[in-house]
């Protein structure tokens, strides 16, 4: 049926009870010549809805349920899906500055709260609780402030990503490890951590050990990557367009936010694998896992210390 005088052009089956028109089945062949018109909704590369009917470029190879519309995926080094940068700026420089406040000053409450600490139960909250503080500041911000945790610090899970970790982890296992003996060496006897000196002298049982293992090994990988490799790199990366260069700065803060200045330059070589983890995804999810492997070996040295079963170091 013609469609009414000084009515727009319907697209070909159009009625007066299907002014739209109906979906062409793939024997209806492709659209004639010169239609949609010029100005037409979906413009020339689109007619009709998803499935059979939609034509674009590639003609009719890219015709009916499947077809492959749209540009790839991207996929950076190694064949891995990196994941896009935050939408828009989220105050991020800002919001490092407040979780490191709320880091320190929850540190210091518990610290007045707790008194002398002579338990491990005691320095595992001292050391647990404004972690994990930190690491909740970052995602309330970005939900406040920002696109949400997802888009603003790369916290989104790819069974990839567990792969990768792993991988870095045990290689950068090859480099850490060396790198310590040899500033140990350098250094000698006072290159000792701040978690094992809040350990020393101290013995508890096998459980207790167990969830210090826990914290060292699960809780601060998960809440610094968030903080440093989540937060922090994004924010640097809104000023700063070279990815490499934030991937310095961001190793560099990390390293020093230890507060533990004779251990830095080996904190910050501990951290470069971790750093590549987020360069190539783009996500926190291979650093968690990485720096995970990276703490293990310590986690477990220091749960065995507790328990009388390894001497203090």
């Amino acid at each position: 049926m013609s469609s009414s005088p000084g009515s727009p052009p319907g697209p070909p089956g159009a009625s007066a009870d299907d002014p739209a028109g109906s979906t062409p089945s793939d024997a209806a062949g492709p659209p004639p010549a010169g239609w949609p018109p010029a100005g037409w909704p979906g413009g020339p590369a689109q007619y009709g809805p998803a499935g059979p009917g939609q034509y674009g470029p590639g003609g009719p190879a890219t015709h009916g349920p499947g077809a492959p519309y749209g540009p790839p995926p991207r996929r950076g080094l190694f064949g891995i899906e990196p994941s896009p940068p935050p939408p828009r700026p989220f105050r991020g420089l800002l919001a490092f500055l407040v979780v490191e406040i709320v880091f320190l000053g929850s540190s210091f409450l518990l610290a007045l709260g707790l008194g002398e600490v002579d338990s491990a139960q005691e320095v595992l909250l001292a050391i647990v609780v404004p972690t994990i503080l930190a690491a909740l500041t970052c995602v309330v911000w970005t939900r406040v402030f920002g696109s949400g945790p997802v888009a603003d610090l790369g916290l989104r899970f790819r069974w990839e990503d567990v792969g990768i970790g792993l991988l870095i982890g045990v290689a950068g296992l090859f480099v850490t490890i060396p790198a310590a003996l040899a500033y140990l060496y350098l250094v000698g006897p006072d290159l000792t951590t701040s978690v094992g000196v809040a350990f020393e002298g101290i013995r508890t049982t096998w459980p207790v050990a167990l969830a210090v293992m826990v914290g060292v090994v699960v809780v601060a990988p998960v809440c610094e990557e968030i903080v440093y490799r989540g937060l922090l790199w994004n924010a640097i990366a809104h000023w700063v367009g070279n990815r490499w260069v934030v991937f310095v700065l961001t190793t560099a803060v990390f390293a020093l936010a230890h507060l533990e200045f004779l251990r830095a330059p080996l904190l910050f070589v501990v951290a470069l694998p971790l750093g590549v983890a987020r360069l190539l995804t783009g996500r926190v999810t291979a650093g968690i896992v990485a720096h995970a492997v990276n703490n293990f070996l310590p986690g477990l040295a220091l749960a065995l210390m507790l328990v009388g079963a390894f001497p203090a170091v």
